[in-house]
C-alpha cells in the first residue's frame, strides 16, 4: 500500500493494556506512527517498538500539549493526526481522506469519536463527540496543559471560530469505560491540573468548564453548578459547539440539585442560539422533569430530523424510545408504532458499536 502523507502521533504513559490493539488497528492504512513516551514503567515502549516507525522519549511537564507538539515536531509529515492508546480505529477511507487534506489545506479535520461508557448497573453504552485531530502542524499546534485543543500558531486566529472538515473515519474511544472508582482517580488527576492551570487562568472559560465536567462526573453536582455558573456568566458566543454542551451541562446539574425550573429556564433562554441535536434533545428531557411532556414530544421529534442526529449516540434510540412512550402514554397507537421501525435501527447500531468491544 502506497504511503499515506500522515503521522499518526500518540502520546502514552503505562498503556501496555491497549497500545498493541491500537497500534496494529493502524497498520493496514500506511499512516507513519510516531510514540512519544512520558515515562512508562511497564511494557508500554517494547510494544510500540513493535509497530511504530519512531518510539520517542519525553520528560512529562505535567501539560498534555507540550508532549503532543513535540511529537509532531518529530514526525516526518506535516499532516498530523492525534490518536490516544485507549481509541481503536475501525476503518478509514483513505481516499476521501486524501481529497478532503487537498482540498481544505488550512482546515481541521473532526473525528466523530464513539465514546463507550459503563453505566451504573454496568451495561455498556455509548456517545459521541466531534474531536479535532488532524491537522497540518505548519498552521496549528496544541495549547492547553490539559483537555488540550488544536489551535491556531497565529495568535491573532484564536478567537476565530476554526474551519473543519469530517474526517471519514470509525474510531472507537474506551478511556470512559471504567469502573467507578478508576473513573473517580481519573478525574481527580485531571482536577488536579485543571485547579492548577486556573490559579494561573482565575477567568479562563476553557478550563472552568472542563472542572464544571469533571467535578460532575465525581458526582460533586453542587461544585460543578458553581463553576459551570462561572463560565456561563462570562455570556460565551455560542458559536464554538462546547458552549452548547456547557448550557446542557449546567442544566443537567440543576436537575442534579433539584432545581429544574432553574434548567428549564436555563434551557429556555439559549434555545434560539443553540440549535444542535445535542442541546434540543437535554432540552426534551428537561421539559420532561418539569412535566411538560407536550413539549417534550415536539422536542423530541424535531431532534431525530435535525442535519446533527447522528452525533446522539446511543440517545438517538432514546430519543425514538420517548418518542414511543409518550403517544403511547396518549393513547395514540398508530403514532407510536410509526417510530418503531427507527428506534430499533437504533438498537442495532447500539449493538455494533458495543460488539466491536467484545
Amino acid at each position: 500500500m502506497a504511503k499515506v502523507p500522515v503521522s499518526v502521533c500518540i502520546i502514552a504513559k503505562n498503556e501496555e493494556k491497549y497500545i498493541e490493539e491500537c497500534l496494529k488497528r493502524l497498520i493496514p492504512y500506511g499512516f507513519e506512527i510516531v510514540v512519544a513516551d512520558t515515562g512508562s514503567t511497564d511494557a508500554t515502549k517494547e510494544i510500540a517498538r513493535r509497530y511504530a516507525d519512531k518510539v520517542l522519549e519525553f520528560e512529562w511537564t505535567d501539560d498534555f500539549s507540550a508532549a503532543r507538539n513535540f511529537c509532531a515536531e518529530n514526525a516526518s509529515n506535516n499532516w498530523i493526526l492525534s490518536l490516544d492508546c485507549d481509541e481503536f480505529v475501525n476503518s478509514v477511507d483513505v481516499a476521501s481522506m486524501r481529497i478532503m487534506m487537498q482540498k481544505y489545506p488550512r482546515h481541521i479535520g473532526t473525528i466523530r469519536l464513539k465514546n463507550l461508557v459503563l453505566k451504573e448497573n454496568g451495561e455498556k453504552g455509548y456517545g459521541t463527540d466531534d474531536v479535532t485531530r488532524l491537522y497540518n502542524r505548519n498552521f496549528y499546534c496544541y495549547d492547553f496543559p490539559i483537555h488540550e485543543q488544536v489551535c491556531p500558531r497565529d495568535m491573532d486566529k484564536r478567537d476565530e471560530m476554526a474551519q473543519c472538515f469530517l474526517v471519514p473515519m470509525e474510531v472507537i474511544h474506551y478511556g470512559y469505560a471504567l469502573p467507578k472508582e478508576e473513573m473517580q482517580k481519573k478525574q481527580l488527576r485531571n482536577l488536579e491540573l485543571l485547579y492548577h492551570n486556573l490559579e494561573k487562568n482565575p477567568d479562563d472559560l476553557y478550563t472552568l468548564f472542563q472542572i464544571g465536567q469533571s467535578e460532575f462526573i465525581i458526582g460533586n453536582y453542587e461544585k460543578s453548578v458553581q463553576f459551570y455558573e462561572r463560565a456561563v456568566l462570562q455570556n460565551p458566543t455560542t458559536e464554538f459547539f462546547f458552549v452548547h454542551i456547557l448550557i446542557t451541562s449546567l442544566a443537567k446539574a440543576y436537575v442534579m440539585v433539584g432545581r429544574e425550573a432553574d434548567a428549564l429556564d436555563l434551557m429556555n433562554r439559549y434555545a434560539e442560539r443553540c440549535k444542535s441535536a445535542r442541546y434540543t434533545f437535554t432540552h426534551a428531557g428537561i421539559l420532561l422533569d418539569n412535566n411538560q411532556p407536550l413539549k417534550a414530544l415536539l422536542l423530541y421529534i424535531k431532534t431525530t430530523m435535525m442535519e446533527d442526529a447522528d452525533t446522539l449516540g446511543e440517545n438517538l434510540m432514546y430519543c425514538y424510545e420517548h418518542i414511543i412512550r409518550l403517544y403511547t402514554d396518549m393513547g395514540d397507537m398508530k403514532m407510536a408504532e410509526l417510530f418503531k421501525d427507527k428506534y430499533e435501527a437504533c438498537r442495532k447500531e447500539r449493538e455494533r458499536v458495543i460488539g466491536k468491544t467484545e
